[in-house]
Parts: C-alpha cells; sequence; structure tokens
C-alpha cells in the first residue's frame, strides 16, 4: 500500500494518459479508480468512420469499460455489450488484463438523423447492459445484465452497481474531443476521455454505525460530485493531482496505476482459417464485383483474398 498524496508529491507527478489510477479515501473508507485517456480512445474511435454521437457515447463505454476491467486481478476479460433498439444498437467493448482494450459500435443511419444527437439515452433505446468476465476455459464465466429503458450509460452502469455489488457508488463519465497542437503550428483534434467510479465499503474487522456510515458516503459523493468534465479530460492535469484536489481533505492514498492501450486479435491468418469453415456456394456468394474481402469489426483492417483460391479449396 502506498503513502496518502502529499502536495509536494502532486506537485512533482508527471501527466500521464492512458492510465487508470486505483486510490482509496481513508476517512470516508471509500475506494475508487480514475480513468484518463488518450491516445487509446482516439486510436480506438479514430479507425472508424462515426458520427460525433456515436464516437461521443462509443467512448464512454471504453472510459467505463476500463474503470470496471482495472478491477480484474488475474488473467481473464471484461466485456461490456450494450443491445438495443435504438440508434446505436450495439455497443461492444473488450478489456483484456493488464489492460489492454478494443471497442466498435453499430448504428442505424436513419434513427440516428431523426433524434436529439445529444440525448445518449435516446441513442441507445431500450434494450439491456451485459457485462461478462471470463477468466479462461477452466473458469465459467460471470454475467451482470440489467435494462437499459431509455437511459443513459452511466445510469444503466449505476443500476448494475446497485444490483450486481450493492454497494453505494459514484460514475461520471466525459469524452470530448480536443485540439491537440503541434510544434509546426498545425495541430489536429484528438478524441480524449476520462471517468471516476467512487464506491462506499464497510470498515473490516469493526462495527460502523448506519449513522456513520451514511455520513462517511455522503461526504465522500459531495466531494466526488464537484469534478468537472473539463478536469477528466485535461491531458495536463495528473491523475494524483486531480484526486489530492477532489479528496486531501479524507487522506487520499494511490496505488499502482494501470497502463491502457488498444489490441486487436485478428489476423490474415485467423480470417483465412474462418472461410475454410464455409462451403464452396457459400464463399462464392461473398463474392462481390470479383473481390472477395472481410474487415475487422474492431480496428477495420480489411484483409483481400482471391476469390478463386478460396473458392476452389
Amino acid at each position: 500500500m502506498s503513502e496518502p498524496a502529499s502536495r509536494e508529491a502532486i506537485e512533482i507527478a508527471v501527466p500521464s494518459d492512458d492510465v487508470v489510477m486505483p486510490f482509496q479515501a481513508e476517512q470516508a473508507d471509500v475506494l475508487g479508480r480514475l480513468v484518463k485517456l488518450g491516445p487509446t480512445v482516439d486510436t480506438i474511435l479514430s479507425r472508424h468512420d462515426y458520427p460525433e454521437p456515436v464516437s461521443r457515447l462509443l467512448g464512454e463505454a471504453v472510459a467505463l469499460t476500463a474503470l470496471l476491467g482495472a478491477s480484474l486481478k488475474s488473467e481473464g476479460k471484461l466485456i461490456l455489450q450494450a443491445s438495443t433498439d435504438g440508434a446505436v444498437d450495439l455497443l461492444v467493448v473488450d478489456f483484456v488484463v493488464p489492460g489492454s482494450m478494443r471497442a466498435y459500435a453499430r448504428y442505424n443511419e436513419t434513427k440516428l438523423a431523426d433524434l436529439d444527437k445529444d440525448d445518449d439515452a435516446a441513442l441507445l433505446g431500450h434494450g439491456h447492459l451485459a457485462m461478462t468476465i471470463d477468466r479462461g476455459q477452466d473458469v465459467d464465466r460471470y454475467q451482470g445484465v440489467v435494462p437499459l429503458e431509455g437511459t443513459s450509460l452511466a445510469d444503466a452502469a449505476d443500476t448494475y452497481f446497485k444490483q450486481s455489488e450493492q454497494l453505494p457508488s459514484f460514475l461520471r463519465l466525459a469524452v470530448a474531443r480536443h485540439f491537440q497542437a503541434a510544434e509546426n503550428g498545425q495541430g489536429a483534434w484528438t478524441w480524449r476521455a476520462g471517468g471516476l467510479l467512487v464506491q462506499k465499503l464497510t470498515r473490516e474487522g469493526g462495527i460502523v454505525s448506519p449513522k456513520r456510515f451514511e455520513e462517511d458516503w455522503t461526504r465522500a459523493k459531495s466531494l466526488a460530485e464537484t469534478v468537472e468534465d473539463h478536469e477528466l479530460l485535461d491531458p495536463t492535469l495528473a491523475s494524483e493531482r486531480l484526486l489530492f484536489r477532489l479528496f486531501h481533505e479524507e487522506q487520499v492514498r494511490v496505488y499502482r496505476a494501470i497502463s491502457l492501450k488498444t489490441y486487436c486479435s485478428c489476423s490474415r491468418e485467423r480470417v483465412g482459417e474462418m472461410l475454410q469453415r464455409f462451403s464452396g456456394e457459400e464463399l462464392a456468394d461473398m463474392v462481390v464485383d470479383g473481390e472477395l474481402w472481410v474487415s475487422c469489426e474492431f480496428c477495420n483492417a480489411r484483409y483481400d483474398f482471391d476469390p478463386q483460391e478460396v473458392v476452389s479449396e
């Protein structure tokens, strides 16, 4: 366990992106995680030509999955999937321990054009949010499912915490485009995302009165609610410094940060093996204008094959 964060330590902290920072506010007996995403979320979103509202919603899903996946202590995968009847009918995010991520979204252009694109609840519509923990072939999967009933992703996640973990929780997610200046004066717009999750725990080995429990949680939640979106997204504001700003009165203690990066498991070899499972007639139906190709939903990589060679195998 690390020492409580001090003002001196915060002042010399080096800002960093693509990390989840676990922490504990000892006075209030709360645990939490803070995520700040830069190049990782920008890479995931920039691989697809999503409309901005879809990118923002998928960015929130990536931040949420990072906060949840960082709690896994051993090998495994956390899969977040939202299936809905809304304009964005599918969101999928994978988190592989210790911190590899990939994601994609599927949307209906017609429905999207008819909606208020700043209303995430309308983008999602009705359906369900599933969170699956896969620890490998020898361990049973765990899955928690909560309804999406015209709610935002954060609201659905809050329902999940209440039903599955039964802990008082606070969650805030933020996603926006950020102008990154370059030395040549040009610069570019890039995606950023951030999130804060705080949960109340009971004291181990002791008894805490209901009144004290409620007072501690009310105080910690009130502090967490002061966080602004721009603080979660600011690339110059280090995670340690933000946590000290929010919870220094509660003796905040930070733990080793978890680094995040993008990944994809697709390859030409794996796609070729997948194609071999289809019959010659099915493969022939896949040929369009003399071309046979497969595009990865996650990384958008395209794999081209010779139709004559594939169909004849």
